[in-house]
C-alpha cells in the first residue's frame, strides 16, 4: 500500500472489534493510595506515553490470540504493576487546594482488539516516513494525564491490532504514574509471561504485589504536606490544550558501526580540550542537533536549546532500580546556532555531556522544595515554542526488541500520537545487534525535505530494507 493510499484511507484502515476492562485479582484489604511526587505531578498535563511494537504474524489470530494476550496482560498487572490497574483521584482540601493520588482500586486497564485489513508489516517498517495509520493503533489518542482523573479513565490501556501479515501492540500509559523505565518494564514483563516465562495459575503467589515505595525523603524537610497540596480549586485549572502542530514523522536508524564512527569523531574533536568521554547517545543527538539547525535554516545568532530527560535511578540515594513511577528530570543545554554549526560535532556533544554530568542530588532536592511551594507543569506548547527548541525522550537502554510474545521478536517499533511537537526525537535501541540505535523524529514537512537531503546527516543513517 503506497503512502498516498495510506493517507486517504487512514480513517477507515483500523476497525475496533472489541473493548474490555481487564482486572487483576486483588487481596481483600484496605485500598492503598500512592502519593504522587512532584516528578509525577508535573507531567499530569502531557499526553499518555504511547509506544508500540510491530510483530510478525502469529500462528493463530482473532479472538483466540486476543484472549491469550489478555490473560498474560492480567498476570503482568497482578505483579508489581498492580497500581496501574488503579485510578487517579483528586482530593479537595479545606484550604482550597487540591492533591492527586493514584488509588489502587484494581478497577483495571482497558484492552482493545482491532483489525487493519489491507495494512501490511512492510507498510509500517519499510519507509523512513511513518504512515498516517499508525496513530490509530493506540487507545487514548490526545488524552492528557489530567483527563484520567477528571473523567475517571484507566491509567493504562493497550490495543492489539491485527494486520494482514502481522500484529501491532500499542500501549498507552498515563505519564504521571510512570516514566519510560516503568513503561518498558511492564512491556517486558508482559511479553515474558506471554511467551511462557511463568505459567503458574497462582497469581497471588507468583506475582505478589511489591510494596508501595513512598520515598518521603524526596519531599522538603520543613513539614510540607503529604500528599502535595497544589494551589488550585480544581484540576481543570492546570490543563492547557494547544493546537497540534502539523508535523511529519520519520524514522532513522543508525548502525553500530555508524555510531562508533560518530562517537570516535566527537571524542577526537575535543581531545585535549575536555576531560570527558562522549557517549554513543550524545554523539548521535549532537549529529541530529546540528542537522536540525541546518534544516531549519536558522540564523547564526539564534539561540537554540536541546532538552532531554535525565534518569534518577542510580543517581539518587534511596531510589531503587525497580521503582515504579517517574524518576526523571528534564535538563536543557543552550547555545547559539552559530556555535553548534561552527564548533563541530565534538563541541556540540560536549554540551549534552555537561548537561547530564551537571545533575546532582542536591540540585534535585532544591527543585523539589521549590516545586512544592510553586508547582510548575510541562506543556506541549511551551516545549515546542521558539522554533529552535529540540527535545529527546526515551532511551536506547530500554529493551524493545526483546519483547517476544511467543511467536517471534519485533520487526519494528513506533510511537503513538502523544505529545507530537515540531522537532521532538524519540530514541530507541536499534533492531540490529552490535549497538544500533533509532530516532523517531517529528518535524515540519518542509524542514523534513531539507533534512533527508542533507548528505552529512544521511550518510550515517541506514535506509530501511
Amino acid at each position: 500500500m503506497g503512502n498516498e493510499q495510506m493517507e486517504a484511507g487512514a480513517a477507515e484502515a483500523v476497525r475496533i472489534v472489541s473493548r474490555r476492562m481487564v482486572q487483576p485479582p486483588m487481596e481483600e484489604e484496605e485500598v492503598v493510595d500512592i502519593q504522587l511526587k512532584p516528578c509525577d505531578l508535573r507531567l499530569i498535563t502531557v499526553d499518555y506515553i504511547q509506544k508500540g511494537i510491530l510483530l510478525p504474524k502469529p500462528p493463530a489470530g482473532g479472538e483466540r490470540l486476543v484472549d491469550t494476550l489478555a490473560v498474560s496482560f492480567v498476570r503482568a498487572l497482578a505483579g508489581r504493576f498492580y497500581s496501574l490497574a488503579g485510578r487517579l483521584v483528586v482530593k479537595h482540601h479545606t484550604d482550597e487546594t487540591i492533591s492527586v493520588v493514584l488509588r489502587c482500586t484494581g478497577e483495571g486497564a482497558e484492552f482493545v482488539h482491532a483489525v487493519a485489513p489491507g495494512v501490511t508489516v512492510e507498510d509500517i517498517a519499510a519507509s523512513v516516513y511513518t504512515p498516517s495509520v499508525v496513530p490509530d493503533f493506540y487507545p487514548f489518542k490526545h488524552v492528557l494525564g489530567a483527563d484520567a482523573a477528571i473523567k475517571s479513565l484507566p491509567v493504562l490501556a493497550v490495543q492489539v491490532t491485527e494486520l494482514d501479515d502481522g500484529i501491532f501492540i500499542g500501549l498507552s500509559m498515563n505519564h504521571c504514574v510512570g516514566d519510560g523505565t516503568t513503561f518498558w518494564a511492564f512491556f517486558n514483563a508482559w511479553s515474558e509471561i506471554s511467551r511462557g516465562g511463568n505459567n503458574s495459575d497462582d497469581l497471588h503467589e507468583v506475582f505478589k504485589p511489591a510494596p508501595v515505595i513512598q520515598l518521603q525523603k524526596w519531599f522538603a524537610d520543613d513539614g510540607s504536606p503529604v500528599p502535595v497540596h497544589m494551589p488550585f480549586s480544581k484540576l481543570q485549572d492546570v490543563v492547557r490544550r494547544f493546537e497540534r502542530p502539523a508535523v511529519e514523522e520519520c524514522f532513522f536508524t543508525f548502525s553500530g558501526d555508524s555510531i562508533r564512527k560518530l562517537k570516535a569523531r566527537a571524542n577526537n574533536e575535543i581531545a585535549g580540550t575536555a576531560n570527558v568521554t562522549i557517549s554513543s547517545l550524545q554523539a548521535v543527538l549532537a549529529h541530529l542537533w546540528r542537522a536540525a539547525s541546518r534544516a531549519r535554516q536558522l540564523p547564526p545568532g539564534q539561540e537554540t536549546s536541546y532538552s532531554m530527560f535525565i534518569g534518577c535511578r542510580g543517581r539518587v540515594n534511596g531510589m531503587p532500580q525497580g521503582y515504579v513511577g517517574n524518576a526523571v528530570v528534564l535538563g536543557k543545554a543552550t547555545s547559539t546556532v552559530g556555535e553548534i554549526l561552527e564548533k563541530g560535532l565534538g563541541w556540540t556533544a560536549w554540551q549534552l555531556n555537561h548537561l547530564v554530568a551537571s545533575f546532582d542530588e542536591a540540585a534535585m532536592e532544591d527543585w523539589l522544595d521549590r516545586w512544592i511551594q510553586a508547582p510548575d507543569f510541562e506543556y506541549m506548547g511551551r516545549l515546542s515554542a521558539g522554533g529552535a527548541a529540540f527535545m529527546t525522550g526515551s532511551s536506547p537502554r530500554f529493551d524493545v526488541f526483546g519483547n517476544d510474545f511467543g511467536w517471534g521478536k519485533p520487526v519494528a517499533v513506533r510511537s503513538g500520537p502523544g505529545d507530537k511537537m515540531d522537532w521532538k526525537a524519540t530514541v530507541f535501541d536499534g533492531p540490529e545487534r552490535g549497538g544500533s540505535m533509532s530516532l523517531e523524529v517529528c518535524i515540519a514537512p518542509d524542514v523534513l525535505k531539507r533534512l533527508v537531503a542533507d548528505m552529512e546527516f544521511m550518510e550515517s543513517v541506514s535506509m530501511p530494507m
